[in-house]
């Protein structure tokens, strides 16, 4: 069945090329008819997303780009919204807190500058104590998990305001890529991994095995390196080929696990290697039984984010 899949995407390719090339301009134009009213701020790059806790360095950042139908001139300024989410529940507790919303800032036309397609572009990036500071909390209600969300509210020339609550699902999508409102997450600085015995969870949702950079196999889909240099690679078996390295048995689900040893100084590098078909999943849990990474089938290939609150 995988070169079954494999074999039909050629066919797949060349019948959605000539399609497009045939109604491109109709669905473009399909879509900028239906915002033309108005004005989208188009993500170009979220530069930081990620605050670790006590770094007064760490910020939220993001590349934006304003499109209207007068080449962006018909947006007067951009307000910034700031909130805050508490993740935290306390012992015994069930409920989140969430602060309302404030006023940040407004930045003016002046600021904007004209990027590559002709139109006004902007960089916008907050610290987590410029961040404390704008919002009604104090650096000992922020912990990790908890959450800052940054709003973007477009003001029009004649007073029209376009925000998150005017979105579409073609806004958000991404042709446009508009989403108004982002959230940065608190996380906790990286610290050396807790000792004991760490479990690794897998899951292939075709039911065949872990094929990270090819379609036959291709080697772990996640190599740990513990600061040491000690290597663990772990994946799940595939019947297609010798995986080359101690695989985990189970072709939908497996365990594996690593024992990390007492003393160590530094982190450790959790790298996943791909997912080529899209298929595979993993949960990592650590000796005290909390899940510091969950990560979805079709996540990218490199370092993983792991979440040292939990740790």
């Amino acid at each position: 069945m995988k070169l079954f899949k494999k074999t039909l995407l050629p066919i797949c390719i060349l019948a959605i090329f000539f399609t497009a090339c045939e109604d491109s301009d109709q669905v473009v134009d399909g879509i900028v008819d239906n915002v033309e009213r108005g004005a989208v701020l188009r993500t170009i790059e979220v530069v930081s997303n990620e605050i670790p806790i006590g770094n007064d360095e760490s910020n939220f950042a993001v590349d934006l780009e304003i499109q209207d139908t007068e080449n962006g001139t018909l947006v007067q300024s951009v307000e910034v919204w700031l909130g805050f989410r508490d993740n935290s529940v306390a012992e015994g507790g069930t409920d989140f807190s969430t602060t309302e919303e404030v006023l940040s800032e407004t930045i003016d036309t002046s600021d904007f500058m004209i990027g590559e397609f002709g139109l006004p572009r902007f960089s916008y990036m907050i610290t987590l104590p410029e961040l404390v500071s704008a919002l009604p909390i104090s650096n000992s209600t922020v912990d990790g998990s908890d959450q800052f969300t940054i709003r973007f509210e477009l003001v029009l020339v004649d007073g029209r305001r376009f925000s998150f609550a005017d979105n579409s699902g073609t806004l958000t999508g991404s042709f446009f890529s508009s989403p108004f409102l982002y959230t940065a997450t608190v996380v906790c600085p990286p610290k050396p991994p807790t000792p004991g015995v760490w479990t690794v969870e897998m899951q292939d949702s075709y039911g065949d095995g872990w094929q990270p950079t090819t379609a036959n196999g291709g080697g772990p889909g996640l190599i740990v390196t513990l600061s040491d240099g000690t290597v663990f690679e772990i994946g799940l078996c595939t019947p297609y080929e010798d995986p080359g390295y101690d695989c985990s048995d189970g072709t939908s689900a497996g365990t594996a696990t690593f024992t990390v040893p007492a003393g160590l100084e530094e982190a450790a590098d959790f790298a996943f290697q791909g997912d080529f078909w899209g298929e595979m999943s993993f949960q990592i849990i650590t000796p005290n039984g909390n899940t510091v990474g969950d990560f979805p089938a079709s996540t990218d290939a490199g370092s993983l984010a792991i979440d040292f609150c939990k740790d």
